[in-house]
């Protein structure tokens, strides 16, 4: 609301003077009629130490004046709503810090767990890594489990030999059992083996005697030789095959020898080679069956290779 103030200084060059500040013009919205605040007033200062005293009286009343006028505008009805209206721009306002800083303190809590899930994801990935490390390592220390363990066996089988060779630590008893039970059960295998070979080469089941009984004791041999040459090198493929070819070139060689003599020509030549090759292959064929036969029963622990183990005697550790 406009308003307007009218006031007349008087200014002397003496000493003492006189101003006077009367309200000419007022607003109806500021003051009614008959206010107090319309008598004139008349302020009055001296200069030096008076000029002062009479700076703060004016600086009073103004105060006064305009601190009275304030509270009448505000006590109006009309300015209630207005202040009412200001008192809830206030609050809202209040509302609206608390809320920011709430949403900076959630921003940062928010940061800080992203800070602590990054170092969760790092760690996991450390992690990961010692996990694949330590299973190589496991892998690793496991060859070397297996590898201790073949060369212990090696090294245990070497001094199996070796107390073999001495004759000390060799029960003699048990290992001629063991090596009656190998002649039977290659003489067995053998004989069967080669029955449909001996079938071949009979007209009569009285002829038949000869083959068999042949079969029968070459086999029980091998099965014994067998059993000493491999002794517990029970996967060396070459010494069990060579074994079973060594019998089986003796026998076929031996066989082609009790036929006719060779005579000097091309055709007894041939004959007499198909003839060997011939026996040759068969007696072979029925060695390998034998010594499949022997390396079955050895893995089922039907027979005991050579050297047998001695249980070790318990010693009292009491005493």
């Amino acid at each position: 609301m406009p308003s307007a103030i009218t006031s007349t200084f008087l200014l002397s060059s003496n000493p003492r003077s006189s101003f006077c500040i009367s309200p000419s013009t007022w607003s109806n919205s500021f003051h009614s009629p008959n206010s107090p605040l319309l008598r004139p007033f008349t302020l009055r200062c001296s200069s030096n130490s008076e000029e002062k005293g009479t700076s703060n009286d004016l600086k009073d009343a103004l105060s006064g004046v305009l601190g009275k006028q304030v509270e009448e505008l505000l006590n109006r009805e009309e300015n209630k709503g207005l202040l009412d209206g200001l008192e809830k721009a206030s609050e809202r306002v209040e509302k609206a810090k608390r809320e920011l800083v709430e949403i900076e303190k959630q921003e940062l809590e928010a940061q800080l767990m992203r800070n602590y899930i990054n170092q969760l994801e790092a760690r996991a990935s450390e992690i990961a890594e010692c996990q694949q490390e330590i299973s190589q390592a496991r892998a690793m220390v496991e060859e070397a489990e297996r590898s201790l363990s073949l060369n212990a066996g090696n090294n245990a089988g070497d001094g199996d030999a070796l107390r073999s060779e001495d004759g000390e630590g060799i029960d003699k008893d048990k290992e001629r059992l063991e090596s009656v039970k190998a002649a039977l059960i290659s003489a067995v295998v053998g004989t069967i083996a080669g029955l449909p070979i001996s079938l071949t080469q009979v007209s009569s089941s009285s002829q038949l005697l000869l083959p068999l009984s042949v079969n029968f004791i070459s086999c029980a041999l091998f099965g014994v030789t067998f059993r000493y040459t491999v002794r517990r090198d029970l996967d060396n493929i070459q010494l069990k095959t060579g074994t079973s070819a060594a019998f089986g070139f003796v026998k076929g060689l031996g066989t082609l020898s009790g036929g006719p003599p060779l005579e000097l020509d091309p055709g007894s030549f041939f004959s007499h080679a198909f003839d060997g090759a011939l026996y040759v292959s068969q007696n072979l064929l029925i060695f390998l069956f034998a010594a499949v036969g022997l390396d079955f029963c050895f893995k089922m622990r039907i027979l005991s290779p050579f050297p047998m183990k001695r249980p070790v005697p318990k010693t009292n550790t009491s005493d």
